[in-house]
């Protein structure tokens, strides 16, 4: 019996021809519609703040990955907070344009999207076809298998030491040839790969205290090797806000102030302020709240300067940005709305800004609308200092080390007193020297006379 197989656009029809005096029976086998598949660019939308570019922190998905609208995708560090990236799209991942660690830009693809819009096979399929249909489907094409092979993230086993001597001489560990247990790359096959041992080499391991080695001479000393970085991240942030404050002109006006009642009245709070969800009630809330108060009496340091109409634009809320010791570096959120705070709700949200700060969950908001700006020196030592305006605010003060030193009464006898130096910035195009004195003399008042602060 002869059979043959004819198709017609999209339907295939089997002709059987059982005799040759038989006529052809002929029989529908199988209709399909062809798969429409479209490849969608997952372009980086805007997040806000002037932000144009990102640093790539961690990916959550990989190419074969299928993901669903709002699935995370990736977390990027910009200059001034971390943002997770979810999906738009249903569909599965065919390409990331990014490493770990690589610059993202805003309105540029991060990755590529399969979106599949495929009509359901005819229900009339035979049991031989859909056999011989599944077992085509189960050989992966070529892009596939490629596309899979490159979907796993491969670690090389080697120890913090090894990893630290290749990048130091920027190799990468994958094409070291590893001889030692698993696979791993020990450090004579680092420096084999870079050609400062002969192969064979064996380079003793630095815990073999008891290994007994003939005298070598000693070979020539080096200089360390230059390494280049580029700026990312905070510091490329801090680039960019110090070229513009360059552009300011700072005057400076130095004080001090005398702390001795104000630790006596913290001590004395320390109790109430953990009841209230205050672990430490430290010097810095107080400050806030008095620049605040200050504020108030000298709305001109909580504005900002417009060149273009030659104005000065008063800012209504005091949201006083505050200088935060980061792992990824000294960042600047700021506490919104202190004129309506109490000491106690501006602690809390300082702590709230640190904890977020030290596990990199800053958003752009924490940094949005600042006004005024405080930094406190103090907590890593030295006295007086010249703190750079931010623009477009138009002053900041930077506090000093608290310290017990002799001073003299009003009996002129010699007593212990806590004394902290501040220095203010200000900017002297909008600014003189008589206001910024008054102001630091409003904020000096209320920290020697803590009692003030139940006036507010």
């Amino acid at each position: 019996m002869a059979t043959h197989l004819l198709r017609n656009g999209s339907t295939f029809w089997l002709l059987k021809n059982c005799q040759r005096s038989m006529p052809f029976i002929v029989s529908r086998c199988l209709q399909l519609t062809p798969r429409l598949e479209k490849k969608i660019a997952f372009n980086l939308s805007d997040i806000g703040e002037g932000i144009r570019e990102v640093t790539v922190k961690e990916w959550f998905v990989k190419v074969g990955d299928t993901v669903e609208q709002f699935d995370n995708l990736c977390e990027v560090q910009s200059d001034k907070a971390s943002v997770t990236i979810t999906s738009r799209y249903d569909g599965k991942i065919t390409r990331i344009y990014h490493n770990i660690d690589e610059l993202a830009l805003v309105g540029k693809p991060l990755l590529e999207f399969e979106v599949e819009d495929a009509e359901e096979e005819d229900d009339s399929s035979s049991s031989s076809s859909s056999s011989s249909s599944s077992d085509s489907d189960a050989q992966p094409s070529p892009a596939a298998a490629a596309g899979g092979s490159s979907a796993g993230r491969h670690i090389t086993p080697a120890t913090p030491a090894v990893r630290r001597l290749a990048k130091e001489h920027k190799v990468n560990l994958a094409k070291v040839p590893a001889t030692g247990k698993n696979g791993r790359v020990l450090k004579g096959d680092v420096l084999e790969y870079l050609g400062q041992v002969p192969p064979g080499t064996n380079v003793p391991h630095p815990s073999n205290t008891q290994a007994k080695l003939a005298p070598a001479a000693t070979p020539p000393l080096t200089a360390p090797a230059d390494r280049v970085e580029q700026l990312k991240g905070v510091r490329k942030a801090m680039l960019k806000s110090m070229m513009e404050s360059l552009k300011i002109p700072h005057f400076a006006y130095s004080d001090e102030i005398d702390m001795s009642n104000l630790v006596k009245f913290r001590s004395q709070l320390q109790a109430s302020a953990q009841e209230q969800g205050v672990p430490k009630l430290t010097f810095m809330p107080f400050c806030i709240k008095a620049a605040s108060i200050a504020l108030t009496r000298y709305p001109i340091l909580n504005s900002s300067l417009d060149l273009a109409s030659e104005s000065i634009i008063y800012k209504g809320a005091h949201n006083i940005s505050v200088a935060i010791d980061t792992p990824q570096g000294l960042v600047v959120p700021n506490i919104k709305n202190c004129q309506a705070k109490s000491i106690i709700q501006i602690a809390k949200d300082l702590n709230a800004l640190v904890e977020r700060g030290r596990t990199g969950s800053l958003g752009p908001a924490d940094f949005a609308d600042g006004t005024f700006s405080l930094s406190n020196i103090g907590v890593v030592g030295g006295t007086y200092t010249h703190p750079c305006i931010m623009a477009p605010q138009v002053a900041i003060g930077a506090m000093g080390r608290t310290k017990a030193v002799p001073r003299f009464n009003d009996k002129d006898e010699v007593v212990k007193a806590y004394i902290m130096s501040v220095s203010w910035s200000a900017d002297h195009r909008v600014i003189d020297g008589v206001t910024m004195a008054s102001f630091s003399n409003v904020w000096k008042q209320h920290l020697e006379q803590p009692a003030l602060f139940l006036l507010h």
